[in-house]
């Protein structure tokens, strides 16, 4: 009997085990009966707020999906603008589930990773559409964030009516995503939140022409610029050996001047001191005379005993 009680035990254990269920803060739960999901009395899935929850044990299965905003980075591609010119566009996308019994249809089973390929490829024709209409200096330029806005409503808005009553005739299955994967992220159950240009380059191709025709008239002005700064040295060093030749010019004529000036002063004082007492001013000269010829004790001079120039040694 005991073991009847513990075997019955556990097997009602182990159903409120499997009856029993957590959706986690931060998600939702959307619950599939017999391999349909869950609707109310009007016909509208069951999604299944954060909490603790029951459900049938064994016959019924709970999906848990994260309501949560998810970041999805592109991978840089190539674009072409208005004036057929390509770009490097390196951008991100921020969505979040807006309908959780939607998504879960449209994604198959509500598989992260089939809803951000089929939201990768909305966006890249999106995003390619927007692009193609503007020229480079708008794509730069769009401080107001006008292209990505753009791109962003494009993506939830989409077209009206038809795609959420063709959503709610299909059957539950993975093929229902392949269906709608043309369509708004409206009929995924996806809301795009923002929508986001990390980065623009030009093909490396392209920046490296840029690059070698803009390195070229730099070389080009730097050139011009070094050969007018020789220009402007030869004329400056001119100018200055000019100065310089009209200064020594000056200069030489001013001490020709002061030199000439000197000796008619000193010839002036000559001959005012030679008047005074000839006699006594040759005899000095002489004395001069002798001093320079006998300064060396090696002269030896050949003169004639009468010459006037011993006339101060015969007779003192």
């Amino acid at each position: 009997m005991a073991k009847v009680l513990l075997a019955t035990g556990l097997i009602v254990l182990m159903i409120l085990f499997n009856a029993c269920f957590i959706i986690p803060e931060g998600g939702r739960g959307i619950v599939v009966r017999f391999g349909k999901v869950l609707r109310d009395e009007q016909n509208v899935p069951v999604v299944v707020e954060p909490g603790l929850h029951l459900k049938w044990p064994l016959v019924s299965t709970v999906k848990i999906l994260d309501a949560r905003i998810q970041t999805l980075d592109n991978q840089a591609d190539r674009f072409v603008t208005k004036e057929k010119k390509d770009l490097i566009v390196d951008s991100y996308i921020k969505w979040r589930i807006s309908d959780f019994s939607r998504y879960y249809l449209a994604t198959g089973g509500g598989e992260i990773s089939r809803a951000e390929l089929l939201l990768k490829r909305k966006f890249s024709d999106r995003l390619r559409s927007e692009i193609g209409r503007l020229n480079v200096k708008d794509i730069v330029t769009d401080s107001r964030g006008r292209l990505t806005t753009d791109v962003r409503d494009a993506l939830n808005k989409g077209s009206a009516g038809t795609e959420n009553d063709e959503l709610e005739q299909m059957p539950e299955s993975a093929d229902t995503a392949d269906s709608l994967h043309t369509n708004s992220m409206a009929a995924l159950g996806i809301e795009v939140v923002d929508v986001r240009i990390k980065q623009i380059n030009l093909p490396t191709e392209v920046s490296e022409a840029i690059f070698n025709r803009m390195r070229a008239e730099r070389e080009s002005v730097a050139r011009s610029q070094r050969s007018q700064g020789k220009e402007e040295a030869e004329k400056l060093r001119a100018q200055a050996d000019y100065g310089v030749t009209i200064t020594l010019s000056e200069a030489q004529k001013q001490a020709l001047i002061i030199r000439g000036e000197g000796d008619a002063e000193a010839a002036n004082i000559f001959a005012s001191t030679y008047s005074q007492d000839p006699e006594f001013f040759a005899f000095l000269r002489s004395l001069s005379a002798y001093e320079k010829s006998f300064a060396s004790s090696n002269s030896l001079l050949f003169i004639d005993n009468n010459s006037e120039f011993l006339r101060f040694m015969k007779s003192p």
